[in-house]
């Protein structure tokens, strides 16, 4: 029986838990703050490590799921010491390229294995076993992994050596938020123009332009008062700072991410941190409402 070890149990690294204890993988959950660890163990029958090395050192297969660049350095420092021979590293962070090639060496000198696995999808789709999963790294490790990583997915594409997994997920982000920035401004057209929220919404959905993600995030723009956070405004800024960081590094124009960034940092600016991506629905209602 392989043991997943799961070092991040937010929003993501916790439907993980679930996803994987559904299908039947014990699991060891490592958290910064320890009562989400016990919560998902207690619901879901994990097991909690006290550190980040106890997690690591108990798995056959590691995932690191986390929120930014500085924790994923800051974990992967901690749990250095548990990473072992043989063993496959699965790191699932939205970050830059560099940061997964300066951890790497941590995984590689005990004896283990990184794989970049970043994913594309949200909350429900890891719980239904549905991401996209962009793997870097090392074709073997891949296929020691792949139980582990088909339990959480509908599709699994390797792109090239460590590093190239950040890179495509950074690139598929840019598409993402450039949908979430034009969905907004689309809705809030055709609202101003006296056509009904939900209505637009059912032609949007239906055309040339319904994307898996104007299905899934149909509730969040419809109904935002009643839709759970899923993916923060905050979360797509960092996203967008690192997307434009990597752009100018390889000389990529990328004009549309740009003016998508401003219109990211206007509606934080305006009070909307915390709130999900689909809220710039809401500010741009209200920068219009105002005259801005």
């Amino acid at each position: 029986m392989t043991i997943v070890g799961l070092l991040g149990a937010g929003r993501m690294g916790g439907a993980m838990v679930r996803t994987l204890r559904g299908a039947e993988f014990d699991v060891v959950v490592w958290n910064r703050e320890a009562a989400k660890a016990h919560a998902l163990a207690d619901s879901h029958g994990a097991k909690v490590a006290g550190t980040a090395s106890e997690a690591a050192a108990a798995a056959d297969v590691a995932i690191t799921s986390l929120a930014d660049d500085a924790a994923v350095e800051a974990v992967y420092a901690d749990a250095a010491e548990g990473f072992h021979p043989g063993q496959v590293v699965l790191e699932m962070s939205t970050i830059a390229p560099e940061t997964v090639r300066a951890v790497e060496p941590l995984v590689r000198e005990r004896g283990a294995t990184l794989l970049d696995s970043p994913v594309s999808g949200s909350v429900p789709v890891v719980e239904r076993g549905e991401l996209l999963i962009m793997v870097g790294g090392d074709a073997d490790a891949l296929e020691r992994a792949r139980p582990v990583l088909e339990a959480l997915s509908k599709k699994i594409v390797h792109v090239g050596e460590v590093g190239t997994g950040a890179a495509t997920k950074l690139a598929v982000n840019a598409l993402v938020h450039g949908l979430a920035v034009a969905l907004s401004e689309s809705l809030v057209l055709a609202e101003k123009a006296g056509v009904d929220r939900s209505t637009a919404y059912e032609v949007f959905a239906s055309g040339a332009a319904g994307a898996p993600f104007v299905q899934y995030k149909r509730p969040a723009f419809e109904r935002p008062d009643e839709t759970p956070v899923a993916f923060t405004l905050d979360l797509v800024e960092k996203d967008l700072d690192l997307i434009l960081e990597l752009a100018e590094r390889v000389g990529a124009p990328m004009p549309q991410a740009v003016q998508n960034r401003e219109e990211i940092r206007a509606a934080l600016a305006a009070g909307m941190s915390g709130n999900d991506m689909s809220a710039l629905a809401a500010y741009l209602r209200d920068v219009e409402r105002s005259g801005s």
